[in-house]
């Protein structure tokens, strides 16, 4: 006897990890600089370099890269950017076992002080959110193989099973002609590029990405005017991955990094032409939904069988969603004051507070961090930046979930609009892009150990030939069939039954197999 087994992977997620920590530092001025006037604003993005388990704690190491636009104290005030990086080495305490862990998200709240015209002093907050996984695997049985005739219960069950888990990188190489009403390229000052929208489709050995970069770039012209241009740059690729197939499911935690924007020279030799490249990381689990015949009863006629089994937990499928919330805000500013002629560059960043588990899915309580760059009309101080939160509550749609399922969330700002609307007022309207796999746990008996004994004499004669049996609630053929060593299609076909439904109440004649009717 021998019992046929399947291995099924899954992946279980753990307990995350936050963590928050400040860089500070003083920094002055390069002598290629010119004396700092006014600061406008800083901005800032990180990346994590190293992870690295040291006993009890994760060392995460990496660099924070910080670019910082300000007015000059000259004569003829303009706008001047200043870059560098700072490093950084985080020891954060974890309870290690067998987790694996990555970086899900980070977020940086970074200002620039002015201490003198030539000094600058800087302060970052940096919050990340640590996740952790370890993959496991389960043994199921589906068959067995013996030499003595046994009856199997089979049950069909749709069970989740985790394909592929894997790291890539998309390569993104882009580039734009600047708009005819645009000047020139002569210095560039600040440079953003974020993504925004990202679709991902499983196709025979492969993902097929569609997407969108959006640009910004502040720049002085030839002639020393300032001006910018913000575009959103469409995408396409395909990363490589041995073995999925069209219908599988997946979770894809997206991570823009490395983006670099240099100038070119376009068809008639003038610089309106900006290349951009930028790193697309991607951490992937996919998974196949496989319908599987689990072996989960079995007896013999002819001898006693005896078998052991043990709990085992596999995943379901509940859901997979890719869900928008829409944001729509007018904030009154009286900050900004009445000279405010034009919105330059928004970004924002989503910050899950809380979720919930409520009827008719999960609700998202959380936080778009939003930073706008405006143009005053002050020649003086022409630029001006401002930085504030929009709460936002969604729910994630999913019918049945309850609190022991398993919800992976990966989100983005996929669109993001700040427009004037009037005197100290601006109007604010943003989409937020929630990627959804919900999976759930299944607690199964499996069997692990089959055992055959002969059957006494004395047994067989003590049992009844003949039996009258009324149902009772909850009978199944299956087990009255086991019950009085016989088989379920002789209980049909002694009884009239044209499907192996029974209903309580129904009366039955059992006849023990191989019994005459004389």
């Amino acid at each position: 006897m021998e019992l046929v087994q399947k291995r099924i992977h899954y992946m279980q997620g753990g307990r995350r990890t936050f963590d928050q920590f400040y860089l500070d530092e003083d920094l002055n001025v390069p002598d290629a600089k010119e004396d700092v006037g006014v600061i406008v604003q800083g901005q800032a993005n990180v990346k994590v370099e190293d992870l690295r388990l040291v006993e009890n704690y994760l060392r995460v190491a990496g660099k924070l890269y910080y670019q910082i636009l300000y007015i000059t104290d000259t004569a003829d005030p303009r706008p001047a950017v200043i870059e560098g990086t700072l490093p950084f080495e985080e020891m954060v305490y974890v309870e290690s076992g067998q987790d694996q862990f990555y970086i899900e998200n980070t977020r940086t709240e970074f200002t620039a002080t002015l201490v003198h015209s030539r000094k600058m002093s800087v302060r970052a907050m940096v919050e990340m959110e640590i996740g952790r996984e370890v993959l496991s695997d389960e043994e199921t049985t589906v068959d067995v193989e013996s030499s003595i005739p046994v009856y199997k219960k089979m049950r069909q069950i749709a069970l989740l099973g985790l394909h592929t888990t894997k790291k890539d990188t998309y390569r993104i190489k882009e580039e734009i002609t600047l708009p005819g009403t645009k000047e020139s390229v002569g210095q560039m000052l600040v440079t953003d590029v974020k993504s925004r929208r990202l679709e991902i489709r499983v196709q025979q050995d492969e993902l097929i990405l569609q997407g969108e970069i959006l640009l910004f770039c502040m720049y002085l012209s030839e002639d020393g005017k300032t001006d910018w241009v913000e575009q959103g740059i469409p995408y396409s690729g395909r990363i490589a991955c041995g073995g999925v197939e069209e219908g599988m499911y997946y979770h894809v935690q997206p991570s823009l990094s490395d983006s670099l924007i240099d100038v070119r020279l376009d068809e008639d030799g003038e610089m309106r032409v900006l290349g951009v490249e930028a790193t697309l990381g991607l951490k992937m689990n996919i998974y196949k939904e496989e319908n599987i015949e689990l072996l989960e009863d079995l007896y013999s006629l002819e001898q006693e069988c005896r078998f052991e089994t043990r709990g085992a937990v596999y995943e379901e499928l509940l859901i997979q969603n890719h869900s928008k919330c829409k944001i729509s805000e007018r904030l009154s500013l009286p900050e900004l004051g009445d000279d405010v002629l034009q919105i330059c560059h928004s970004d924002g960043m989503i910050q899950i507070d809380h979720t919930e588990v409520e009827e008719g899915g999960v609700r998202l309580e959380g936080i778009l961090h939003l930073s706008f760059l405006y143009l005053r009309a002050n020649d003086a101080q022409p630029f001006g930046s401002w930085q504030g939160m929009v709460p936002f509550s969604w729910l994630l749609e999913c019918q049945g979930i309850t609190d022991d399922d398993r919800c992976d969330i990966s989100r983005h700002v996929e669109q993001l609009s700040v427009n004037l609307a009037g005197n100290e007022a601006v109007e604010i309207k943003a989409v937020l892009a929630f990627d959804t796999l919900v999976r759930r746990p299944i607690t199964m008996q499996v069997i692990t150990k089959v055992e055959f004994a002969p059957v006494s004499e004395e047994e067989i004669a003590r049992a009844p030939g003949i039996v009258g049996y009324i149902v009772k609630s909850g009978d199944e053929l299956w087990t009255l069939a086991k019950r009085y060593r016989t088989t379920e299609e002789g209980i049909r076909e002694m009884n009239g039954l044209d499907s192996p439904q029974i209903k309580e109440g129904e009366k039955l004649l059992i006849f023990k197999e191989n019994m005459s009717i004389l």
